[in-house]
């Protein structure tokens, strides 16, 4: 397996743009800072799979949460996909490092958590510390457990700790 750094991407508020670990720069339709967390919602050209996506910030979890709007043909069994991440708030700029664990959740089914081998082999080459490693895998497990303990419903789990989600096409 090649393993790669941690993936970066940088939210520009002021500028209205995405930035995403590839350096590719994307429009950002809209931008909205919660007390619990930034939302963003941006077209996604040049990607055949999903056309849009909307994302949820939510640094006191760990979490980037996102919709994906697939495309026509594209579609998976998920209704949301979850990234282990840091989260860095900044006043007009936000920054998220990927910490290679995912989690798919089918709503009022599962939750089924991705990339255990990358997390494992960035660990063991160094390109992620002690702490990030376990900071992944104490997120994805509460997580997991959180989602469980509330019949796999995202919107149910986060409302008993403070934070309302409202995404523009649910």
């Amino acid at each position: 397996m090649a393993v790669h750094p941690p993936k970066v991407e940088v939210f520009d508020l002021d500028a209205r743009t995405n930035t995403d670990p590839k350096q590719i720069q994307r429009d950002v339709d809209e931008f909205r800072v919660e007390p619990f967390g930034l939302y963003m919602a941006r077209p996604a050209p040049g990607r055949r799979q999903f056309h849009y996506i909307e994302s949820w910030l939510l640094p006191e979890h760990g979490l980037r949460v996102t919709d994906f709007w697939f495309s026509d043909g594209h579609e998976l069994d998920q209704d949301f996909y979850l990234d282990v991440v840091r989260v860095e708030r900044g006043e007009r700029q936000w920054r998220t490092h990927d910490l290679y664990l995912d989690i798919v959740l089918r709503t009022g089914k599962d939750a089924t958590v991705l990339d255990a081998d990358e997390l494992l082999a960035a660990s063991k080459t160094g390109l992620l510390d002690d702490a990030d490693t376990l900071f992944a895998l104490d997120t994805a497990f509460h997580t997991v457990d959180a989602l469980a303990r509330h019949g796999h419903d995202l919107h149910r789990w986060l409302t008993t700790r403070g934070v309302e989600l409202s995404w523009c096409r649910r």
